[in-house]
């Protein structure tokens, strides 16, 4: 695959997304530089997209992509992967609040810790943190699984539905209505397959498995006291 670069400085956002969804079309490899922490580069990417963000990004990168394939270098904003289908990113850094905000279905493996409400929404795929995982991560998540290997803030797995959260490592505290359960062999099996081409397998990890408790599935107004720590 041949590779083409694309300068991105201090132009327009949309000239720059523009050059790149064009190159991304001619089914070349884009190498975005001089990024400056931008926001919202390589939004609504194609199916087989393969972009890589030398240097740090803002907002929102990756968001709403399909099937691509997007490398960071280093650190990335807000909002990593929103409503991503399909694709796989990778955070060499940092990532802050709300990676894979609502995404569908994919991979987004952060290098680094990754900040408040990772995974808020989530509807499927995977979430994999090296470091620490923020403050109320995991909250209202529907499917999928968020997998913590350094720990993880206050109010983890707040408010689930039918998300996981895994973590190995020290938790803060946990959030409403969370049940923390023993995983089997089978589960933790699942998630070594997950974690495995990453290199990351550690067969002596001690982890814990957030599940919903269920009590908000069927909340009614004079339970109000579930709520008391949002």
């Amino acid at each position: 695959m041949s590779e083409v670069i694309v300068e991105a400085g201090k132009r327009h956002i949309r000239e720059i997304n523009e050059e790149i969804q064009a190159a991304c079309a001619a089914g070349h490899k884009v190498i975005v530089r001089n990024t400056l922490s931008r926001h919202n580069l390589g939004v609504g990417l194609p199916e087989g997209a393969n972009v890589h963000f030398e240097g740090s990004v803002g907002y929102y990168c990756g968001g709403l992509s399909k099937g691509a394939t997007v490398t960071i270098e280093r650190n990335a904003g807000w909002a990593v992967g929103e409503g991503m289908h399909h694709s796989h990113i990778t955070v060499g850094g940092y990532a802050g609040m709300s990676v894979g905000a609502a995404m569908i279905s994919g991979t987004i493996h952060v290098k680094g810790d990754s900040g408040p409400r990772c995974g808020v929404a989530m509807k499927g795929g995977n979430i994999i943190v090296e470091g620490r995982i923020g403050y109320q991560s995991g909250f209202m998540a529907h499917s999928g699984k968020i997998i913590a290997l350094g720990g993880a803030g206050h109010s983890c797995a707040d408010a689930l539905w039918q998300g996981e959260v895994w973590v190995a490592g020290p938790v803060d505290s946990l959030g409403v209505d969370v049940k923390v359960v023993e995983p089997t062999a089978e589960e933790v099996a699942e998630v070594d397959a997950i974690l495995e081409p990453l290199g990351l397998v550690d067969s002596s990890r001690n982890w814990r498995k957030m599940i919903s408790g269920q009590r908000l599935w069927y909340f009614e107004s004079r339970d109000a006291s579930a709520w008391l720590m949002i």
